[in-house]
């Protein structure tokens, strides 16, 4: 039997881990897609094995998938059984943190790894699970390639002035700084763009990840230049359950006076706040849209005010604007959220087509507009493959 080499992307969160399998016989082709989702609880999977087998989504036995490492058995038993040729010649991670070192994919060795668990406090409740990934990838496959792909990459070129906080030099040496995550999901964007509007990629693009975890992005000439994140995956625009940014002074005072620990502000920012503390109802943007209530509608106010604040000053960052680019659940599929960031903003150049935009068109753009507004859906698998498939050839070849 021929055996097909594939790729297998992971990426872990908290409660789940998102899979795809990839033919890497020739360029980095899906062949399947899904995820175990509520890890530890009443755990789901979801799976798409391609046009010639049936779509899987049944609830799960807890014992299953109540770690990282029963998921990955359970995911990978689903393929094999799937996919019996395949075999997988390298695995890739999406890790969120990569320090300020890391600008390209690595192989993961020990040194590599060790490295990644230094960083979790700088991502607490990304990492470790980023980690558990690799670690159970890697006794799943001994003999494949191990491959890390970090979030923050596509921000290490950022000039120094957009990566620094106003503290003493010295912490800015011990890697206190501003990183900027979603670089997967930019990196994608950008090479979208390049591939079907040279012009706008060689321009001023403004990017907007909206989902449960949301950033903005301002890229220039293809390479990144601002971030609304910035130290942690919190700052920024408010999120599904993050805060984002907040002046620290509250830190202080839910410390001080209400006598919180660190770990209880910490639970409260990154798990309470967001759509979900704002609306006390969802952090589910089709919930809060249909859900027709003040508190609701509070939390969306708060939600676009934000990301036309940020667009402002991203704009101001590149000098102007040529495009702005949504991507993400929310800015993939709210038209609502995208008409409501984009009416009145013709004095940055952005004038909506909402029959454009109500079709959910990939330009959504009025033919007058200066600046082009567009809807591109991100893939994150597809730059984990490349870059697994990358490296994986580059071994090969050093080896023959």
């Amino acid at each position: 039997m021929t055996t097909l080499p594939v790729a297998l992307t992971l990426n872990a969160g908290s409660s789940s881990l998102k899979f795809s399998l990839f033919d890497i016989s020739a360029a980095p082709a899906q062949m399947a897609i899904g995820l175990v989702e509520n890890i530890g609880g009443q755990p789901r999977l979801k799976a798409d094995l391609g046009d010639t087998l049936a779509r899987v989504e049944r609830e799960l036995p807890p014992h299953e998938a109540a770690d990282h490492i029963g998921a990955l058995a359970t995911v990978l038993d689903l393929l094999r059984a799937a996919f019996a040729d395949a075999k997988a010649s390298v695995v890739g991670h999406r890790v969120v943190h990569g320090g300020p070192l890391h600008a390209e994919p690595i192989v993961v060795t020990e040194p590599v790894l060790a490295e990644l668990r230094r960083l979790s406090p700088f991502a607490p409740i990304h990492q470790p699970h980023n980690i558990a990934g690799i670690e159970a990838a890697r006794a799943a496959f001994p003999d494949a390639l191990q491959v890390a792909c970090f979030d923050t990459a596509f921000h290490r070129h950022h000039p120094k002035a957009n990566d620094v906080f106003a503290l003493p030099r010295e912490y800015y040496d011990r890697g206190i700084r501003r990183y900027g995550f979603h670089g997967l999901s930019y990196e994608y964007i950008s090479g979208e763009l390049k591939r079907i509007a040279p012009q706008i990629h060689a321009g001023r693009v403004v990017v907007a990840h909206l989902g449960n975890g949301a950033s903005m992005c301002g890229i220039l000439g293809g390479r990144s230049v601002a971030s609304t994140m910035g130290f942690t995956a919190l700052d920024g625009l408010p999120m599904g359950t993050r805060c984002g940014q907040v002046d620290p002074g509250v830190i202080f005072y839910m410390v001080q006076q209400e006598g919180r620990t660190i770990d209880e502000v910490r639970d409260i920012f990154y798990t309470k706040s967001g759509l979900l503390g704002l609306s006390g109802i969802s952090n589910d943007m089709r919930v809060l849209e249909g859900a027709g209530v003040p508190e609701a509608n509070e939390a969306i106010d708060y939600f676009v005010f934000r990301i036309r604040r940020e667009l402002g000053g991203l704009a101001a960052a590149l000098g102007g604007l040529d495009a702005l680019v949504f991507c993400g659940g929310i800015g993939e599929n709210s038209r609502k959220i995208r008409r409501r960031i984009c009416d009145g903003l013709d004095w940055i150049g952005l004038e909506l087509d909402h029959d454009r935009n109500d079709s959910n068109a990939r330009v959504i753009s009025t033919d007058f507009s200066r600046a082009r507004i567009m809807v591109i859906p991100t893939n994150e698998e597809i730059v984990i493959a490349r870059a697994a498939q990358r490296l994986l050839s580059a071994r090969q070849d050093a080896a023959s």
